[in-house]
This record gives structure tokens, C-alpha cells and sequence, in this order.
């Protein structure tokens, strides 16, 4: 039966759709990230903020009323909103839900002017607003619908038109946006939001949700239970590029399936990209040598993976200071050292986190409540947490501001002007201003193939950072970290910090650091030990 409107029982349904298909494609979406560098991906985020809705609309009674219902969905994205991507969707839910929590009922009217209202928050969500993401496609879907609804048509015609309308616009995304069409691939947050309308039309009239592309077997969430103890189903990920004839492919699929699960082969005219949760390593390779050419191989040890994302959501540190202070900073940072370092520099509360476990704005509400303070600063150190930090005030009695640092270095600068006995307005302004006085750098391997201003980067490449983009392109630790100094460092510059990562080693670091002495001999160069992963060193330039 096709329903002419949605109760609030349907639109729970509804948000449970959503999250089971967003756990499905989950692999998919983040398949689609653009950037070669390891960072919080943009499928995994959008569920995990999905999954805290889910939460949040159990804990509700049986027969709660529409405002109930959309209060919870709105409340539940913004507290576990994970990443841009994770805060956006949380705007988009908002923004529906704002016009929803208003009815008893949502009809084709209410549809749309909720896609309208989630639209506009969205957009309002993003301080500099690119075309061709999923900005673009909620418009796209909005505008559709409102021309319908105008036009008399019901909630099913509503739904259908946003959903056309939305996927021909997110077709169109690499037209808008360059980095899509050099890598190949359609906007990963537009392609979730789509799930969302899927979701919808499924309460609509019973349709099925939409299976991802050529996937077999459950995609196991940060939270499912094979995830709770980290020592149960498959141990390894295996991904790789497969060329091979595409009549081959289905022999080889059901090769896999005898081996592990999450499968994902996604591609066509002789080359593919396979990834698959197996136990057994070398038959996932074999199974690919029988049929063609496995290469660019690369092997995750999942249980790992698991044990990190569990430090994280640990969240905050219990041994910190208690007595009373004016004001008092929360800083994200992954790794004991850096902990260590900005616990000396007075931070209160560390919460863990970093480039590929993104905190929720639940975590850092927890640790604002936390420390002994009515006024706190917030050290985001990491772009892509900046805008859930931002959703921290409105969810506190206390006065919370962000000093918007995208890396640790800018971060322990800015500590340097840090008054406990200030104003979080006061801490914040003299903050900013120290954290912008730093030309911060990072060092990372990348993760996957991609083109940048600095050339063309393959899986493996040592590439150095630095104001968001690639600008060294190397073959070893050491020269990209070198070849960053020579790039971003000048007579000016009279301080150097270079922090070390778990994968740097003593010799690598000291070869580095005579090699500034040795080109740059009027710097003053300090060390420490990090220990972040994923990022060899951090570069702090002043």
C-alpha cells in the first residue's frame, strides 16, 4: 500500500532504513574519497552520525508523537555528527526536521518544504560553499520537489521527483567539481544523501532499498557487534586492482565468497577494484592471479583498526587536573606523546582522535562537561573536526569557543597565549592569533592513486603537506620531509618543530635535522616524540 503521508512511526522506519542502507554502501562512499591521504572517510562518517539517530530513536517510547520523533533525529545527528560530511547531514536532518516536528503527519507539502529547509541549512552549514558535492544535489532534489508539490502532487510524487532530480544532479557533480572528474567518480556525500530519499521512498510504498553495487555480505559499523570485542569475524582487508576480462569476474567474485565477506568489486572493461574481510590472505591474492593481475595490493589488519577506534571512542583522558580554573582548553590529539605535550602546555582534557577517527560532537561535549571550568577553548587540530566543534556551545550551559586549528602544531602555539585565568572570548582571540603566526606541515603516505598541483601521486608515495595541499611528491620519508622545508621555509623563519609519529624513526629524524642545520644553519630546530599514526612527522614553522 502506498501511504499519501508519513506518522511519526513511519519516519522512525525511515531513519532506520537510512542507516542500514548507509551501513551497506558504507565501503562504497568511501571508496569515492578523492584525497590520497588517510583521514576520516566520508561513508564511515555519514554512518556513524546516522547510527547515533538510531540511538537516539530507541530510547524512545512506542508511539511517540511526530515532534518527539523529529526532536530525536534532529538531536541525535547533531550530538554524533562525525566529520564535514557527518555535520552536514546533520544540517540536511535538521532542517527536515524542523518542518516536520511542526505536523502530525508529512505529506508530499511538508516533504518538500522539509527538503527546502534542509537545503538552506546545509548550505548554511558550510562557510564557503563548493558546487558539486552533496550541496549541490540536496538543491537539486529540493527544487524538484517543491515544483511538484506546487503543482498538486503527493507524497509519493514528491519523493520520486526529488530522488530523479537529485541523481541526475549528483551525475553531474564532475562536471562541477575537477578533482570528481580526474579521479573518475561522482561526489561520496551527494550518493549518501540519495540513501536518504531511497529510505524515504521505501516507508512511501514499500520498496526495496537499494542494494550496493556488487557488494556481498554485511559491511560491518565501528559498532556492530564483530566490532565490540575486536577478535570476532574476519581479521584482514585485502584491496587491490584487478586486470582481468570482465567474463572472468563473476568465477572470481565467487571465489572470494567462499573466503570472507564485505565484498566490494566495483569497475569494467578489464580493470577492477576489488576490497573483501578475509582470514586468509594469500587465497584472496590467489583467487585473483588465477583469473588476471592483482596489483597495487594493499593488506589492513582489521582487529587493529578495531583496538584504535575503541581508544578513541574511550574519549577523554581520567587523570586530569581538578582544581578549578576561569577557563580551561580541550585539545584532540592520537598519540601519548603529543598527549603528553599538550597536557604540560595546560590542557585539561585530551579527547582522542585525529585524521582517521573523527570525535563526535558527543565526545567533546563530554569533555567540555568534564573539566573544572565554566568557560572552555576548544583545540579541534585537525580541519575536518572544526565543524563538529563548532556544534559544542549550543549544546551547553557553558561558554564554549573553537580556535579553528587544523594541525598539533598550530595547536601548541596557540597554548602559548592560553590564560586559565581569561575568557574563553579573551583565550580565543589571543589564541587565534598565535595558532595563525604557524606555517604547519604534515608528512603522510598516501593511500590511494590521485593527481595534485605537485603531479601525479600513486599509492605508497611519501607526500609532504602543507595549507591543505600536496606539495611534495617523494619515494621516501625522508624526502618528502625534506623537500617540504625546502619548499615552505624561508630566511624569515626562525623556528622550526618537528614532532615524530610512530612510523618515523630515531635516524630518519636525526638525518632530518642535519639537514636543516646544514641548509638553514640560523634556525632554531626543537623535537618531540608524537607518537600519531598515519603521519610521520608534523612540521610547525614560525
Amino acid at each position: 500500500m502506498t501511504l499519501t503521508s508519513l506518522d511519526a512511526a513511519a519516519l522512525r522506519s525511515a531513519m532506520n532504513g537510512f542507516a542500514e542502507a548507509l551501513s551497506g554502501h558504507r565501503e562504497v562512499l568511501n571508496l569515492l574519497n578523492v584525497y590520497p591521504v588517510p583521514d576520516g572517510d566520508t561513508g564511515t562518517n555519514m554512518y556513524m552520525t546516522v547510527e547515533s539517530v538510531v540511538s537516539g530513536l530507541d530510547a524512545l517510547e512506542d508511539g511517540s508523537d511526530m515532534a518527539a520523533v523529529a526532536g530525536a533525529i534532529s538531536h541525535g545527528s547533531l550530538m554524533g555528527a562525525r566529520g564535514n560530511s557527518g555535520v552536514i547531514l546533520s544540517q540536511i536532518l535538521r532542517g527536515l526536521m524542523e518542518v516536520m516536528s511542526g505536523t502530525g503527519i508529512v505529506d508530499g507539502r511538508a516533504l518538500a518544504d522539509g527538503l527546502a529547509g534542509a537545503s538552506a541549512a546545509a548550505y548554511t552549514a558550510v562557510m564557503r560553499p563548493v558546487e558539486g558535492t552533496i550541496l549541490t544535489v540536496v538543491r537539486e532534489s529540493s527544487t524538484a520537489a517543491l515544483s511538484t508539490a506546487d503543482e498538486g502532487g503527493d507524497l509519493l510524487a514528491v519523493a520520486e521527483a526529488a530522488r530523479t532530480a537529485g541523481c541526475d544532479a549528483l551525475e553531474r557533480t564532475p562536471e562541477l567539481l575537477p578533482v570528481l572528474a580526474e579521479a573518475g567518480v561522482v561526489d561520496a556525500g551527494g550518493s549518501g544523501f540519495l540513501l536518504l530519499l531511497d529510505a524515504l521512498l521505501t516507508a512511501v510504498d514499500g520498496r526495496a532499498l537499494p542494494e550496493p553495487p556488487e557488494v556481498s555480505g554485511p559491511v560491518a559499523g565501528p559498532a556492530d557487534d564483530a566490532h565490540q570485542s575486536g577478535r570476532d569475524g574476519t581479521r584482514y582487508e585485502v584491496m587491490y586492482f584487478l586486470d582481468a576480462p570482465d567474463d572472468d569476474v563473476p568465477g572470481f567474485k565467487e571465489a572470494w565468497d567462499t573466503l570472507g565477506d564485505s565484498i566490494v568489486v566495483v569497475g569494467g572493461d578489464g580493470i577492477w577494484n576489488c576490497h573483501v574481510h578475509t582470514d586468509d590472505i594469500g587465497a584472496a591474492i590467489e583467487a585473483g592471479i588465477a583469473v588476471g593481475r592483482p596489483h597495487r595490493i594493499r593488506v589492513t589488519d582489521l582487529y587493529e583498526e578495531v583496538e584504535e577506534q575503541t581508544w578513541v571512542r574511550e574519549q577523554i583522558e581520567e587523570d586530569g587536573p581538578t582544581d578549578p580554573v576561569d577557563c580551561a582548553v580541550v585539545a584532540v590529539a592520537n598519540g601519548d606523546g603529543l598527549r603528553q605535550i599538550f597536557r604540560s602546555l595546560g590542557v585539561r582534557r585530551v579527547v582522542l582522535g585525529g585524521q582517521s577517527m573523527n570525535p563526535s560532537t558527543t565526545d567533546l561535549l563530554e569533555a567540555v562537561e568534564a573539566v573544572p571550568a565554566d568557560e572552555v577553548v576548544i583545540l579541534p587540530n585537525n580541519g575536518n573536526i572544526i565543524p563538529v566543534a563548532e556544534q559544542v556551545d549550543g549544546q551547553t550551559t557553558k561558554t564554549v569557543r573553537v580556535v579553528p586549528t587544523r594541525g598539533v602544531t598550530e595547536g601548541f602555539a596557540s597554548l602559548l597565549e592560553y590564560d586559565p585565568c581569561g575568557t574563553a572570548d579573551g583565550n580565543a582571540a589571543a589564541m587565534v592569533a598565535a595558532a595563525s603566526a604557524v606555517l604547519a606541515g604534515e608528512v603522510t603516505v598516501a593511500v590511494r592513486d590521485a593527481d595534485s598541483e605537485a603531479g601525479a601521486i600513486s599509492e605508497g608515495d611519501h607526500l609532504g603537506l602543507s595549507g591543505g595541499r600536496v606539495r611534495v611528491i617523494a619515494d621516501s620519508l625522508f624526502a618528502a620531509t625534506t623537500g617540504l622545508f625546502g619548499t615552505v621555509v624561508t630566511d624569515e623563519h626562525e623556528l622550526v618543530t618537528l614532532i615524530a609519529g610512530a612510523d618515523a624513526d630515531e635516524a630518519t629524524t636525526a638525518a632530518i635535522v642535519s639537514w636543516l642545520e646544514a641548509e638553514h644553519p640560523d634556525l632554531e630546530v626543537e623535537t618531540h616524540v608524537g607518537g600519531q599514526p598515519l603521519y610521520p612527522y608534523y612540521l610547525g614553522i614560525e
